[in-house]
């Protein structure tokens, strides 16, 4: 799976008013993130937006079903949801769900910092 680089750009574009967007890439996709905070995948074609425990009875209501991802023979998921789709053309909507990703991803707790083995 390669990261679709043009709805990449297209979500820097639309969500710029958000703040600085930037990505990096993850497992053949990529996590983009507004002003550091994690807020959406680029995946299987698709953009996923972080949702969280407060957000999901909106997301929910929208039909926008959960990311998961068969590994070893078990299915995956991840706090993020499918875009709906009408963010794909216009950037007024793109703004407004990103933004409630933007808020799940600033609820989230913060990430433990890695131990190195020395």
């Amino acid at each position: 799976m390669a990261a679709d680089t043009g709805l990449i750009d297209w979500v820097k574009e639309a969500a710029e008013p958000l703040g600085t967007i930037t990505h990096k890439r993850l497992f053949g996709g990529a996590a983009l993130y507004a002003d550091g905070v994690a807020f959406a995948i680029v995946a299987f074609d698709s953009l996923w937006f972080k949702a969280d425990a407060e957000s999901d009875e909106i997301w929910d209501a929208e039909g926008c079903g959960r990311f998961t991802v068969e590994m070893k023979g078990r299915t995956a998921s991840m706090n993020y949801r499918r875009a709906p789709d009408d963010v794909y053309d216009d950037a007024d909507t793109l703004q407004r769900w990103a933004m409630l990703a933007i808020e799940a991803g600033r609820r989230a707790p913060p990430k433990k910092p890695k131990r190195r083995r020395g």
